[in-house]
């Protein structure tokens, strides 16, 4: 028993003469469908269509799946043919047939990509081509043919996905059947008729006229300002030379992200997004890496930590998964004692911030406080010696005991459940206003502040903060 897939091609005719010995040779003659225009080849044979498959499957996966299966299943009794439109190659269900039995033979037809592509007359040598029914895994790329748009919803689809890649009012070509239409991407749902002939077919325009831009397009564009001709001061930067710029805009970021400007998060993370190409494609020039190394480091970084989703471990709670994450880091870095893990946390990070992460990560030795009442209790004993080197006089052991009052208020704040960083942040903010507020009253008064007294100081202070109560 056996099993040959065949492909019709487009038009009545195309079927090849090797296809049609093979007809006349099987028990058994399947078709995907009896809709298409190259099914006419067909009438001379007796067939059997498999289109009520199409009203009992849930979705194309389930479709094709469905399909193969009754190819598979005819196959283990006769020798079968199994017909579809177009070529073979294009036919998922055929590919899964192909992946099960390995004996399977195969008559190819004319592809119906190939025919869009000719129609649309697109000139980009490479084309990404799928299934309306698939049109959501479709990736960047510089041109794509989209078939299948059988109707009103998968057009839709198409339009969201097609919008997203290449912009909504880029051109693109509407096939049906034999014909061709000029259209943008934004009317392709408002077409009046779709049928299985249906297609899309678009290409991206010259590089600077293009509506969209996706990342590798980022890192052409900094390639572009290096290369010979380009801008001076970007040809001139080293990684050195632009480190401080990411501290810069991601703080930039977090700016926008607290004042809730979504129009500021967003420009602010594009700023990122090219401080992160600006480093791959430098190290690129160096041999080092490129940006899908960098890329592929953190998508396999993120599967490798997250065994909780992608592997064995188990997580059922905010603090299990992030357990689960602390441990891969661990093995992923090859740290075997937490004093690695401290030593780990970046020097250059701001020092409140810092102090926090070093503590946390101490704590998951076992060595941290009880409580963030006994951590206090630190505090005061290292206020205490601060207040005695101020007595003394000693400039290095103030500022040595400073540091050791600032690092127990981290850690208190810490097991307080405080992020001190935010705290800080917050507390400045807060001071800040007040004291705007206290200079406006003292003002306002035809006082000048740096005449007055502690006392008179305190009566306005006490006054901006009872006045910002109110506001």
């Amino acid at each position: 028993m056996s099993i040959i897939l065949i492909g019709l091609g487009i038009r009545e005719g195309d079927l090849t003469q090797s296809a049609e010995r093979a007809l006349k040779g099987a028990d058994k003659i399947l078709a995907r469908t009896n809709t298409s225009e190259s099914f006419k080849s067909l009438n001379d044979y007796s067939v059997q269509t498999l289109d009520f498959v199409f009203g009992k499957s849930r979705n194309f996966d389930t479709l094709n799946k469905n399909l193969a299966k009754e190819v598979l299943n005819a196959g283990k009794t006769a020798n079968v043919c199994y017909c579809v439109d177009g070529a073979v190659s294009e036919d998922e269900a055929c590919r899964i047939i192909l992946k099960r039995d390995k004996n399977a033979v195969v008559y190819e037809g004319v592809s119906r990509v190939s025919h869009i592509k000719n129609s649309a007359k697109l000139s980009c040598a490479t084309v990404t081509a799928l299934s309306a029914y698939e049109v959501r895994t479709l990736k960047s790329c510089r041109a794509a043919v989209v078939y299948d748009i059988d109707d009103e919803y998968a057009a839709s689809e198409v339009k969201i996905v097609l919008t997203d890649l290449f912009g909504e009012e880029t051109d693109c070509s509407f096939v049906r059947g034999d014909t061709v239409k000029k259209i943008k991407i934004y009317e392709i749902d408002r077409q009046k008729n779709y049928g299985m002939t249906c297609a899309v077919a678009v290409e991206e325009g010259e590089f600077l006229k293009k509506e969209r831009y996706d990342f590798a397009d980022l890192v052409h564009m900094v390639e572009l300002l290096r290369a010979p001709g380009g801008c001076p001061w970007d040809r001139a930067q080293t990684n050195q030379s632009i480190k401080g710029n990411v501290i810069e805009e991601a703080y930039e970021l977090a700016d926008a992200i607290e004042r809730e400007d979504d129009e500021g998060i967003l420009e602010e993370t594009g700023d990122i997004l090219l401080q992160a190409a600006f480093h791959a494609l430098l190290k690129e020039e160096q041999g080092a890496f490129n940006a899908t190394d960098a890329t592929t480091g953190n998508v396999k970084k993120l599967i490798f930590r997250h065994s909780h989703i992608f592997g064995g471990d188990k997580a059922a709670s905010e603090s299990e998964a992030l357990g689960v994450w602390d441990k891969n880091k661990l093995k992923e870095k090859h740290m075997t004692t937490f004093g690695e893990s401290v030593m780990a946390v970046p020097k250059n990070f701001p020092a409140c911030m810092r102090a926090q992460k070093v503590g946390k990560r101490a704590a998951k030795s076992g060595m941290d406080f009880l409580s963030p009442v006994s951590a206090s209790e630190k505090l005061w004993e290292e206020v205490k010696e601060m207040v005695e080197a101020m007595q003394a006089g000693d400039k290095s052991a103030v500022f040595d005991e400073a540091g050791d009052v600032l690092f127990a208020a981290v850690n208190t704040c810490r097991l307080a459940g405080v992020d001190c960083e935010e705290a800080l942040r917050a507390a400045t903010d807060k001071f800040a206003k007040r004291f705007v507020e206290c200079e406006k009253l003292i003002l306002a008064d035809g006082k000048n502040m740096t005449d007055m007294d502690e006392l008179e100081l305190d009566y306005y202070w006490v006054k901006a903060k009872n006045a910002l109560k109110k506001d």
